[in-house]
């Protein structure tokens, strides 16, 4: 029987990571190419393994955030939006756009870069939301609400200008401390 060789999980995403970094440095109109398509699959996915590391999660509301803020169900090209209010210390959004999770489960990450502290967008996942985080609001579709947490991501590594995971408005979004 021929020996096995087997890689480290860790050592594959890395491969994925430096792959899609490489091939986003690739110039011309890339909006719709397999490289931006791949970009908008590993991008979400590296948001959620950001919050496996409880550094990184938010435990508190951030404040000062813009009445909007870009919005994408992950996995899906089209993008939408999260309306934002406050009720005392927890965020209230209302989402706008096509696809909200199906119900049972979903759960919605607030995204924040952290070196600017600036909250870039809203993510929205289909599976059941983790038990163990502490949530910082709800994120409503037009049925139902899901739970929002929040996680800061070093965004540049995350998202690229040329194929933007949460929109060109991301840059825009005001400081949330």
């Amino acid at each position: 029987m021929p020996a096995r060789f087997s890689v480290p999980l860790a050592w594959v995403r890395v491969a994925v990571i430096l792959g899609s970094a490489t091939l986003a440095r690739c110039g011309g109109d890339r909006s719709r190419s397999p490289t931006c398509g791949l970009a908008l699959l590993v991008g979400p996915a590296m948001v959620q393994q950001r919050m496996t590391n409880i550094l990184y999660v938010l435990t508190d509301a951030p404040r000062g955030l813009p009445p909007t803020l870009p919005a994408r169900v992950a996995g899906q090209t089209q993008e939408g939006e999260v309306l934002v209010a406050y009720d005392k210390s927890h965020l209230v959004m209302g989402y706008q756009g096509a696809g909200f999770p199906a119900s049972p489960g979903g759960f919605a990450v607030l995204v924040v870069d952290d070196s600017t502290q600036r909250a870039q967008g809203v993510l929205l996942y289909e599976p059941d939301a983790p038990r163990s985080l502490p949530p910082l609001g709800a994120v409503t579709g037009t049925d139902r609400s899901i739970p929002l947490f929040g996680v800061r991501v070093d965004w540049a590594g995350v998202s690229n200008p040329r194929c933007p995971l949460l929109g060109p408005s991301a840059a825009l979004a005001a400081p949330s401390r």
